[in-house]
């Protein structure tokens, strides 16, 4: 990525990042924002933010817009998105990712690969998708996440999502690799977890990154300590 002047990063950018793992969308935000206010002296209240948030425990692709481009974020967030990773099959946890532990197992020895990739045309084209109760959506106001800290049960709408490609890269059961393409709203966490469920069996997410959206790739992005580098470069 080259590295460009004050002027043109408040004038407008979109910026590709590689986010890293553990790190909250909001949070690498943040360290772009902060390192571009105190290491090249852009305003506190220049337009910064980005196109899709990224789960901390998902690594890859987030894009971050500047200046006039902020007004692009919604354009950006409805095209399709790109993501590879790992399935864990015969357990699943309350999150449908390594954010909590294992709270069921099931039995996977009905499990081949002919099983796999047949289930996994049930899940193309436009489906029903209940997003994980570990999730940032609002019911009454109050985010799914901070009821299901609480303890609390709640009903969950299911939503409308497409699949436009999902392929099976590596089987070594208990774990499946698979890349998925698919429309804005998918949780590849529900995903998991209905794949297992569908395979009469369980399964989480225990690795994910996004590597494209519409035509941005991930291969284009640069980390966000060697982008803080870079600014500090221009001094």
């Amino acid at each position: 990525m080259d590295t460009l002047t004050p002027e043109e990063y408040l004038t407008g950018q979109i910026l590709l990042i590689d986010k890293p793992l553990k790190w909250s969308s909001f949070q690498a935000v943040n360290k772009l924002k902060y390192a571009l206010i105190n290491t090249i002296g852009l305003p506190k209240k220049f337009k910064i933010g980005h196109a899709g948030t990224l789960d901390p425990l998902a690594t890859g692709l987030l894009i971050v817009c500047t200046g006039k481009f902020t007004k692009r974020i919604t354009e950006i967030q409805a095209q399709a998105k790109e993501y590879t990773g790992t399935f864990y099959i015969g357990a699943t946890t309350p999150s449908y990712d390594l954010e909590t532990e294992v709270d069921q197992e099931f039995p996977t020895s009905h499990i081949d690969e002919a099983l796999i990739h047949e289930t996994v045309k049930q899940f193309l084209g436009e489906i029903d998708q209940i997003p994980p109760i570990y999730s940032a959506i609002k019911k009454d106001g109050v985010r799914l996440y901070e009821h299901a800290r609480a303890g609390e049960t709640v009903e969950i709408a299911s939503r409308k999502t497409t699949i436009h490609e999902f392929e099976i890269t590596r089987i070594a059961l208990p774990e499946i690799d698979f890349r998925v393409t698919c429309s804005k709203g998918t949780y590849i966490r529900s995903l998991a977890f209905d794949f297992g469920k569908a395979m009469q069996s369980g399964s989480h997410l225990t690795a994910l990154r996004r590597t494209k959206i519409g035509n941005y790739d991930v291969d284009d992005a640069i980390d966000v300590e060697l982008f803080e580098e870079n600014l500090k470069n221009l001094q």
